[in-house]
C-alpha cells in the first residue's frame, strides 16, 4: 500500500502545477495550487463546452509559465457522468487526470476554516490539496473495444430492466382485467402473448370453442401449434372470471401497446446481444475465458466490460480491490471483529461475479473443490476463503 502511495507522492514535485476541479453539469471550477497546497490563483469557471475546455487548457499553459512549472496534473471529484467529456479532452491534450474520493472531499472540507460551508470554489481547493498528499487514484479512460463493450453491456442491462418493468405492467393489467390468466399461463410464453393479442379480455373468450381459439391463435406470427388443453382451460377460467368489465375499450389499447413494446424490446436485446458477441470474440481475453466451464458469452461480455483487458493489471489483488471484495474488520484491543468485504469498488462487477459463481460451482470441477474446502473449514480470522463464503 505504501509503495503505491509513495509513487503518487513522487508524481507531485515542486515543478508540478496541481489543478483541482469541482465538476458540475454546465460549469466546472478549477483551482491552481503548488506542491505545498498554496493557492496560486483563485478558482476560475470552466464551461462544459469546447470553448470552455480550450480556455482551461490555455489558462493551464499560462499558469505553468507564470509560476515556472514544467508538469501539470488535473484532479477531479467524479460527479455522475459529467466528468467524462472533460476526461477525454484532457487525454487528447496529453494531460494526466486523476480522481479523488468524494468521501475524502466531504470529510476534508472543514480542515481549513472549521466551517461547514460548501461551494464549488471551496471544493476545487480541497480536491487540489488532497492531490498534493497523494490521495487520488488513476481512472482508466476506455477506448476502442473496451469502450464498445462497456457501453453495450450497460445498454443491455438497461433494456433488460425495461423489459422486466414492462412485464410487471402486463401483470398489473391482468390483475385488473383477467386475474385468472396466470392459472393457465404461469409464464409468458408464445401462446400467452398470442392469447393477449387476440383475446385479451375474458368476454372475448366466453362463447367460443377451444378449436376456434386455437385457429385464432395460430394466425399470430411465430405461433405454430397452440395447445388445445390450454384453450379449454382458458375457456373455463374465463367463464368464472371476476375481471373488470368497465373501460374495456381503452384496456384493449393498453394491453396491445404493452405487448408491442415488450416484443420490440425483446428484438432490441437480441440485436444488442448479437453485436456484443461479435465484439467479445475479437478480444484476446475471450479465447481464454471461453475455455472455462460455466462461463457463457453473456457473462464474459459483462466481465470484460467491467475489468477491460487483463493487461491493465499486475496482480490479482487489483481485481479484488476493483470489485470491492477486499476484507475489512473492526478490531480494537482484545476485541477481534469479524471480517467483511468492504464493498468499496464496482458494484456491477460484484453482481457479475455473484451471478457467475453458481454455474461455475455447478459445472467447474475446480470451483466445486474450492466450495467443498470452504464448507469444511470453520470460520476463522485467518481463513480468508471462509470469509468470502460467509459474505456471499
Amino acid at each position: 500500500m505504501y509503495s503505491k502511495w509513495n509513487e503518487k507522492l513522487n508524481q507531485v514535485t515542486e515543478n508540478t502545477l496541481i489543478v483541482g476541479m469541482d465538476i458540475a453539469k454546465s460549469t466546472h471550477y478549477a483551482c491552481f495550487v503548488d506542491e505545498r497546497g498554496r493557492v496560486l490563483e483563485k478558482a476560475l469557471a470552466v464551461h462544459q463546452s469546447r470553448e470552455g475546455i480550450e480556455a482551461l487548457y490555455q489558462n493551464v499553459l499560462r499558469a505553468m509559465k507564470v509560476h515556472e512549472k514544467t508538469d501539470v496534473i488535473v484532479g477531479i471529484e467524479p460527479t455522475g457522468h459529467y466528468w467524462m467529456n472533460l476526461a477525454y479532452f484532457l487525454d487528447s491534450y496529453g494531460i494526466p487526470l486523476v480522481i479523488v474520493n468524494p468521501l475524502h472531499v466531504k470529510r476534508s472540507k472543514e480542515l481549513d476554516d472549521n466551517l461547514q460551508t460548501k461551494n464549488d470554489k471551496k471544493d476545487a481547493v480541497v480536491i487540489a490539496r488532497l492531490m498534493k498528499d497523494g490521495r487520488f487514484s488513476y481512472p482508466r479512460i476506455l477506448k476502442d473495444i473496451e469502450a464498445e463493450l462497456r457501453i453495450g453491456s450497460t445498454l443491455r442491462s438497461k433494456l433488460t430492466e425495461d423489459l422486466s418493468s414492462l412485464k410487471n405492467r402486463i401483470i398489473r393489467w391482468l390483475d385488473r382485467y383477467f386475474p385468472e390468466f396466470t392459472q393457465v399461463y404461469p409464464t409468458f410464453g408464445k401462446m400467452a402473448f398470442a392469447t393477449l393479442e387476440k383475446t385479451p379480455l375474458p368476454q372475448d373468450i366466453v362463447g367460443q370453442t377451444a378449436e376456434e381459439l386455437v385457429f385464432l391463435y395460430r394466425q399470430v406470427e411465430g405461433m405454430r401449434a397452440p395447445q388445445l388443453p390450454k384453450a379449454r382451460l382458458l375457456i373455463d377460467v374465463a367463464n368464472q372470471s371476476i375481471g373488470l368489465t368497465e373501460g374495456s375499450q381503452m384496456a384493449r389499447i393498453e394491453i396491445a401497446t404493452l405487448i408491442r413494446q415488450y416484443r420490440l424490446l425483446e428484438e432490441e436485446i437480441e440485436e444488442v446481444n448479437s453485436q456484443l458477441a461479435e465484439l467479445d470474440k475479437s478480444t484476446g481475453e475471450y479465447v481464454y475465458l471461453s475455455t472455462v466451464p460455466g462461463l457463457g458469452d453473456a457473462t464474459i461480455v459483462d466481465l470484460l466490460s467491467e475489468v477491460g483487458s487483463f493487461a491493465h493489471y499486475e496482480d490479482p489483488r487489483q481485481l479484488i480491490k476493483l470489485a470491492g471484495l477486499t476484507l475489512r474488520e473492526n478490531s480494537s484491543g482484545q476485541h477481534k471483529g469479524r471480517k467483511h468485504i468492504s464493498k468499496r469498488g464496482r458494484k456491477r462487477l460484484r453482481n457479475v461475479l455473484f451471478k457467475v459463481i453458481v454455474p461455475l460451482i455447478r459445472h467447474n470441477e475446480a470451483f466445486k473443490r474450492l466450495q467443498r474446502l470452504a464448507n469444511k473449514i470453520p470460520y476463522g480470522e485467518n481463513n480468508r476463503w471462509s470469509c468470502y463464503a460467509v459474505n456471499y
